[in-house]
């Protein structure tokens, strides 16, 4: 371990290089016009991964996916095998006129390493195979047994990944995963995230009639049908921080008296974040939460696109239609199902004028996840992390959602699932200047190399 350690400190400058090379491809999936790119990715991660010192390693899809980078060590008989879980594919440049350099060209700045994918998720490929190769250039072995997949569909939705699982169960069969596409709750607080919300989807539909009507000739006597829309939505504004949907909270877990203690112990710079988003209006947190249990633990209804007509094609109408989509983020113990018949109920009733008002979903639920952060892989990374960072690590939820996790735990029996902090507050993760903390990248792969030695020193019926 000493000897991979060190090995990573003498080999920092190329490692970073490897990033470089990594986030200058722009593998944006949310388009369909970046193909060709997100093929290049995947290559070059598999030309990555060999060099490293993985074996096996190919270039995969299932069905009409995008392509999946895979490649695995597995010389360590009787000891465990670690599935480490990262993606490739990226965000597009939104707000192009505020980068501050160029989106595809990794650029340090006052610590940090600005590029897009520089945090989500590349980072996390590179620091995987950093913590990978510092072992196997110097005594070409691993600790641990170790299966690496780079998902190539991620940023828009997984929508395969499932079924890859499925597909390449045996081959991917592990004890123990690891995965970095998670948040740090400051730089150089190293945090393992243990809950995780979901997602219930839904597209809100008013109708009020059937044609538009010229707006002299109808308006005020025939129904607004984005009036209407926007008078459904408007129930979803409390002013006294009460929940707008009183029914979704029917089934949610209580923070017990021990997670509620240990969240209000952690930092939170309420006036940096005001300034870092430039809000101008106040925290919508709910009377009696703080930022941290409203976002990790308490469900959310958010309005993430409306739509009546286009600006650019508007005409003196009355509008007979207009649609909405509602993002809702789900929490422990809430049933997707029934969150969903809760949002109908709750958007259809008294519609003004007595419009149509129809609820249906929109895509598949992400169910929420959590897990009991305690036992040997556990507590394997707590005190890789504690070195690694040289204090100790807290416990944390996260208000966004990564839908495989708890399936993959399942089709591992119950596998424990590390996730890991790679980026932090300032990381801007889908936005513009987007960065890895080039300290916490250092910090995070040091631990990773402690935590393939801890996870070495158990068997695999001795990780749960």
């Amino acid at each position: 371990m000493n000897q991979a350690l060190d090995w990573l400190s003498r080999n920092h400058d190329g490692i970073v290089r490897g990033l470089g090379e990594l986030v200058a491809i722009p593998s944006i999936s949310t388009d369909g016009e970046h193909l060709p790119e997100i093929d290049r990715t995947a290559n070059l991660v598999a030309a990555q991964m060999r060099d490293a010192g993985l074996l096996n390693v190919d270039v995969l899809r299932v069905g009409q996916s995008l392509p999946y980078a895979y490649g695995e060590w597995l010389d360590a008989p009787g000891k465990p095998t670690v599935f480490l879980y990262a993606h490739h594919d990226v965000q597009p440049i939104n707000y192009v006129e505020q980068w501050q350099s160029d989106p595809w060209k990794l650029t340090r700045r006052d610590g940090r390493l600005y590029a897009r994918g520089a945090a989500d998720d590349k980072g996390a490929v590179s620091a995987f195979l950093g913590a990978i190769a510092a072992y196997r250039k110097t005594s070409n072995q691993l600790p641990c047994n170790v299966k690496m997949l780079v998902e190539g569909e991620e940023e828009v939705g997984s929508k395969n990944l499932l079924k890859f699982f499925d597909v390449h169960r045996d081959r991917i069969k592990s004890d123990v995963i690891v995965v970095c596409d998670t948040e740090n709750i400051q730089v150089g607080i190293p945090s393992i995230t243990y809950s995780l919300r979901g997602i219930v989807a839904a597209k809100v539909e008013v109708s009020t009639a059937r044609l538009p009507v010229h707006s002299g000739m109808g308006g005020g006597a025939i129904p607004d049908a984005a009036v209407a829309l926007n008078a459904v939505l408007g129930r979803l504004y409390s002013g006294d921080g009460k929940p707008a949907v009183p029914s979704l909270l029917e089934q949610v877990r209580p923070l017990t008296d021990k997670e509620r203690a240990a969240f209000r112990k952690l930092p939170f710079e309420g006036d940096k974040l005001r300034h870092d988003l430039g809000l101008t209006a106040r925290f919508a947190t709910e009377t009696g939460f703080t930022e941290y249990e409203q976002t990790w633990r308490r469900p959310a209804v958010t309005v993430i696109a409306q739509e009546a007509s286009s600006i650019k094609g508007a005409s003196n109408q009355v509008l007979p239609k207009a649609t909405a989509l509602v993002s809702c983020r789900i929490v422990p113990d809430q049933d997707p199902g029934q969150v969903l018949d809760q949002l109908r109920a709750f958007f259809t009733a008294d519609p003004p004028w007595g419009a149509d008002v129809s609820v249906t979903p929109y895509g598949p639920p992400v169910k929420w996840w959590m897990t009991d952060p305690n036992g040997p892989a556990f507590e394997a990374a707590l005190a890789a992390m504690r070195t690694g960072f040289d204090r100790d690590p807290v416990g944390i939820g996260c208000g966004g959602s990564i839908g495989f996790v708890g399936p993959l735990s399942d089709l591992f029996g119950g596998a424990p699932a590390l996730l890991m902090g790679i980026e932090d507050p300032a990381s801007n993760a889908h936005a513009p200047n987007e960065s890895l903390h080039e300290g916490d990248f250092v910090k995070l792969m040091n631990s990773l190399v402690r935590l393939f030695d801890n996870l070495g020193k158990l068997t695999p019926d001795r990780v749960k």
